[in-house]
């Protein structure tokens, strides 16, 4: 069994990783496990520790695949977490977001068509972006697309790519519609983003917690392990073409988020074009993977505030820094 990780030093990417070399059969080998990472959101320092388990390329996927491809070989799954992530960046330069998120994205396919490794499973990471302010909750994957945003847009964009890969040449795929995402190891670089990230570096430096609008609105947190090992099913799985929710199946308010990280807080504006709630019906994932979350929102709160250490590099997002970087989000999107 070999594999290919594109992202795979990023957030999720290294907990994907960790967890296929976990449940690999002993004796696998170094060339086995092939992981493709420009480094530009990921951090090195996320696998640093895997480096003798695993074959390490820093490559960019909006380059062309014939360049690696007599050294990286075939593989057996492959699973796709490359991209450029973060909403606000993706209002100032769509084009980078269009290049790494659709480009990349075909340029992989293209790698695994020329191949003609059809027994490649390609599970790719998708986002719930794509429903924007869904119509639907809990939100069922047959909801209607509504993306608000370059980031969101472009995801949807690259999971039609994989399925009308799928349908044409044969190549089994399987995309994953990601919620709201977090644990340890989450990105603490680039531009003003995830929320765990931005909060655990406010209470580390002793300020308030900035929440939008009034914090009621309310988010399908999934530990980012759990996510793994949704990976891992997809990827074991006879599926073909199919697009499944990753979430928690449940949905919690930011305000109870700050409770549970015990902290003051203080409140910004409102954000046009986010949902008030995203909650997503994971039904299909428990039928047809088998799976279903194990880590509790409390449980994962607390192992984040465990290795809080990890949020001391990250920048420090005040309301004036906040209000600067998202201008654009307020003079395009309103």
């Amino acid at each position: 069994m070999r594999y290919l990780l594109t992202g795979g030093a990023g957030f999720i990417g290294c907990h994907l990783l960790e967890a296929i070399l976990k449940q690999s059969p002993k004796g696998i080998k170094k060339e086995d496990i092939v992981v493709l990472d420009n480094l530009s959101t990921g951090r090195w320092q996320n696998i640093k520790h895997l480096e003798k388990k695993i074959n390490f390329y820093n490559f960019d996927i909006t380059s062309n695949f014939s360049k690696i491809r007599s050294q990286i070989g075939e593989f057996d799954r492959v699973y796709h977490l490359a991209g450029l992530a973060d909403i606000v960046p993706s209002i100032d330069r769509p084009l980078e977001y269009f290049q790494a998120n659709v480009q990349g994205t075909m340029n992989l396919l293209e790698f695994i068509r020329e191949h003609k490794t059809k027994k490649a499973r390609l599970v790719y990471a998708a986002s719930s972006s794509c429903y924007g302010i869904a119509k639907e909750l809990p939100t069922k994957e047959s909801t209607p697309l509504e993306p608000q945003y370059p980031y969101a847009l472009t995801k949807m964009m690259g999971e039609e790519l994989i399925c009308h890969w799928a349908k044409v040449y044969k190549i089994p795929v399987v995309s994953l519609r990601l919620f709201n995402v977090y644990g340890p190891k989450s990105r603490t670089k680039g531009a003003y983003g995830a929320m765990f990230g931005v909060f655990l570096k406010q209470k580390l430096e002793g300020h308030p917690l900035t929440v939008v609008g009034d914090g009621e609105q309310s988010r399908d947190f999934i530990h980012v392990s759990d996510v793994a090992q949704a990976f891992l099913a997809a990827g074991e799985s006879n599926l073909t073409n199919e697009i499944i929710n990753i979430g928690s199946g449940d949905h919690y308010t930011v305000n109870k988020i700050v409770s549970l990280l015990n902290s003051e807080k203080t409140f910004i504006p409102k954000r046009p074009g986010e949902p008030d709630i995203t909650y997503a019906d994971i039904s299909k994932a428990k039928n047809l993977l088998n799976w279903s979350p194990k880590v509790t929102l409390e449980e994962g709160v607390r192992n984040l505030l465990e290795q809080i250490d990890y949020f001391e590099d990250a920048p420090l997002w005040t309301e004036e820094k906040i209000q600067e970087e998202t201008k654009s989000w307020f003079d395009k999107l309103s």
